[in-house]
């Protein structure tokens, strides 16, 4: 899937302050995050977000929103996606409290919320660890969440595990509170589908869309086969609005 616009623009962000602050590496201390010294440096629990610790930290932060995050932009919208990015980062920031001397950097927290989002959207979606051992998104958090509160209460290694558990739970929090909030269309629309969009999502081309959006395309088919397009959920419908074809008005 190509690059989403704020997946690319994150990016870019990330891999510019990266620079900077190999050039000046009073820019990092600067913009790093000490939970104890919130208070005073209130601006890091954003900015310690687009340091980085080297250039492996950051290959690997990046690639993992490269894989995870366009289609959850897609899926969300930009809007929703830059703030469940942030909420995760500034989440992962605050969860830090546990070690509130310990200055951290990276984007782990924000993507870690990305992640939990894939999953959260698309439990079952089948992930290849290093191309080649699949295993389902659910079980992949769920695997790096145990992981991350076995290195963190350990705490035998330098790694934030608390800001990526806070990630995770802000992730998890921002997309809860999402799912509850009332739609633009549950305020226009009645909740059984009209004739009108069952016209519209059976123009629906199956073969333009993504590998993984035919897959539940395919299953809310089959469901409106079995049981009828009124047993749709909001959700389901809502899948089927944005691809369909626009009508003229």
């Amino acid at each position: 899937m190509p690059l989403t616009r704020w997946v690319l623009r994150l990016i870019v962000a990330n891999i510019a302050i990266f620079l900077l602050t190999a050039v000046a590496p009073g820019l990092s201390r600067f913009m790093m995050f000490v939970p104890a010294l919130v208070l005073e440096r209130p601006w890091t629990l954003v900015t310690y977000m687009f340091a980085h610790a080297g250039m492996w930290h950051l290959l690997f932060n990046m690639i993992a929103l490269v894989f995870f995050g366009p289609r959850v932009e897609a899926e969300m919208g930009e809007r929703d996606f830059l703030l469940l990015y942030c909420v995760s980062g500034m989440t992962g920031g605050i969860l830090s409290f546990v070690s509130p001397w310990t200055p951290i950097v990276g984007a782990s927290g924000a993507i870690y919320g990305v992640m939990m989002a894939y999953a959260y959207l698309w439990p079952r979606a089948q992930i290849f660890l290093w191309g080649i051992l699949p295993v389902e998104a659910r079980w992949l958090v769920i695997f790096m969440t145990a992981l991350s509160l076995y290195g963190g209460f350990r705490g035998v290694d330098d790694i934030a595990h608390f800001a990526h558990l806070g990630g995770f739970l802000g992730g998890f929090v921002f997309l809860r509170l999402r799912s509850r909030r009332p739609t633009r269309r549950a305020a226009i629309q009645e909740q059984t589908p009209t004739r009108r969009s069952l016209h519209r999502w059976a123009k629906i081309d199956r073969s333009k869309l993504h590998e993984v959006n035919r897959e539940e395309f395919d299953r809310i088919q089959g469901k409106i086969r079995s049981s009828g397009a009124e047993s749709l959920t909001q959700q389901e419908c809502e899948f089927l609005d944005r691809f369909s074809p626009e009508e003229p008005t």
